[in-house]
């Protein structure tokens, strides 16, 4: 496992031609970004966990039918720090970094104290976001990086504190019709007190793009609301959220922050993954909140305990907000990815990871314009059909919301966006099942609950990323997209295109450079692409 996963990569700064078998079809012009760990080890110093890796971002580019391929290490403070010292200098989220015993212990000590929240790393590996007409490599941190998409070069450092009060954001935002982003995060030393912030960048104006000056969207952000913490101490973590036409939905989790924990955490000699909890003894709670107004509906709407990560899609039907999510039974996900776990030969990997929470692809639905006259106690007040979920009415008020299953197994789950917070059929995730030997790409049929695999023996797909053809009709009219990686040392990596509609491969672009497995990404069609 460690042979594939957890080795350092290496950049291919120019263009590297790959070799197309099958036929690229023409309409399909523009580039994929991605973005994963890709370094693991400086000097003589190693993370003890794969989302601590270093910052890589890959570009697979579509021209004419040719697919060209290129990387670049983000040139973060963190890597520039790491790099110039030679050794491990920041701290991640499983590595907690003591002061090098040349440099002064009580000084360090000292500038954590007074910060109390420390400054997270601004190693941003986790996806790619698109703000006005800049895009930045993400994390879940305050700080981004702005990237140029074409050669990959890391342009400058942002930070969402000198816009808006943060100190967590998401990776995974939503973009609207018009080009606005909308994103949420976690001010924790807010002045007001701790609280949940929803905000939106709206698309860059043409009066503003063309001076020159970076983070200009930023400098537009707006927002939204603000949500109180139902425990002022303990904030909910939260990976991504839903929205749809007109409302957003955040599924306060109770896999939870430790803030005291957090703030202490260099003393204790704690990292900052050991500061999340979950709590499977409380409930969650589903927020829905108008996106124009920032107004939340009125209603407590809840369910049993869960864990989830990603959102897959939501939307508005018959006075319903319905919103599909994966969701876990615990938080055991992220031991599955420390590294000495991961160095297991792959049989045992294999067999220790079916003691793992399996995901769960899972559909909610709210009924925010419920007829509660006449105290309806007990029933259900989800009126759609075709659904076995349920929002059933307590006695102070509130719904109790049971999720309808749709499938098991699915991860990065991807869908194509112009369907976005719109009722929609289909979606497409890496099937995984915990098992090296079953990695897949699937598609699943929301409607009739049937799904259909890609599979090659000793491959790693990447999360799928669909692409719509020119003037599709069907909502599956398009290509697949999913970087592939082997434990084959004689299969190169390549970009695999399959047809969105049958998961059939129509082609396969091989890749003669080093090529990372990561985490996600973004496709930037020719007509918005920067030259």
């Amino acid at each position: 496992m460690e042979a594939i996963f957890c080795r350092n990569g290496t950049e291919t700064p120019e263009p590297v031609k790959a070799v197309v078998s099958g036929a690229i079809p023409p309409w399909l012009q523009g580039t994929l970004l991605r973005n994963g760990p890709g370094l693991f080890s400086i000097g003589n110093t190693s993370y003890n966990h794969w989302f601590d890796g270093l910052s890589l971002i890959h570009s697979f580019t579509f021209k004419h039918g040719d697919v060209y391929y290129r990387s670049k290490f983000l040139r973060s403070d963190t890597y520039k720090k790491n790099i110039t010292a030679n050794r491990i200098e920041v701290s991640e989220f499983g590595t907690m970094v003591y002061p090098d015993p040349c440099k002064n212990i009580f000084s360090k000590a000292f500038t954590y104290l007074l910060n109390s929240i420390p400054d997270f790393t601004d190693n941003n590996l986790v996806s790619i976001i698109k703000y006005g007409d800049d895009y930045y490599a993400s994390s879940e941190i305050n700080y981004i990086n702005q990237i140029n998409p074409v050669t990959l070069d890391t342009i400058e450092r942002a930070n969402y504190r000198n816009y808006i009060s943060l100190n967590l954001a998401t990776a995974h935002p939503h973009y609207d019709d018009e080009g606005n982003t909308y994103n949420m995060g976690t001010a924790i030393l807010a002045v007001s007190g701790p609280k949940y912030v929803i905000f939106k960048v709206p698309a860059t104006t043409s009066d503003i793009k063309d001076n020159g000056k970076t983070n200009l969207a930023l400098k537009n952000l707006q927002q939204i609301c603000s949500i109180p913490l139902r425990s002022k101490l303990y904030p909910s973590y939260y990976h991504s959220f839903g929205m749809t036409q007109n409302y957003i939905i955040f599924v306060e989790q109770p896999f939870k922050l430790d803030i005291i924990r957090l703030a202490t955490a260099y003393f204790r000699g704690t990292t900052w993954g050991k500061c999340l909890f979950y709590d499977q003894d409380d409930v969650t709670l589903f927020h829905i909140i108008n996106r124009k107004t920032g107004v939340a509906v009125n209603t407590k709407f809840y369910g049993d305990a869960l864990v989830v990560f990603h959102h897959i899609n939501a939307y508005e039907e018959d006075g319903h907000v319905v919103f599909d999510l994966i969701s876990y039974k615990d938080s055991s996900l992220y031991d599955l990815f420390y590294i000495d776990y991961m160095k297991q030969e792959t049989p045992k990997f294999t067999e220790t990871s079916k003691a793992f929470s399996r995901p769960v692809c899972q559909r909610f639905v709210i009924p925010i314009n419920a007829d509660l006259r006449g105290n309806p106690l007990g029933k259900n007040l989800v009126r759609l059909e075709n659904t076995s979920a349920t929002a059933v009415f307590q006695r102070d008020g509130s719904l109790y919301c049971t999720p309808e299953t749709l499938f098991q197994g699915l991860e990065l789950p991807s869908i194509n966006y112009q369907y976005n917070g719109k009722k929609y059929r289909y979606f497409y995730g890496s099937m995984m099942d915990w098992s090296p030997q079953a990695n897949k790409v699937a598609k699943v049929d929301v409607d009739t609950k049937t799904h259909l695999e890609w599979t090659e023996e000793d491959c790693y797909p990447s999360e799928p990323k669909f692409v719509a053809s020119p003037g599709a009709v069907d909502e599956d009219d398009g290509v697949i997209l999913s970087s592939v990686v082997s434990v084959n040392p004689k299969k190169s990596p390549f970009m695999l295109v399959l047809d969105a509609k049958t998961l059939k491969e129509i082609a396969r672009a091989s890749i003669d450079a080093t090529v990372h497995l990561d985490l996600h990404g973004i496709f930037i069609p020719q007509e918005t692409e920067l030259k």
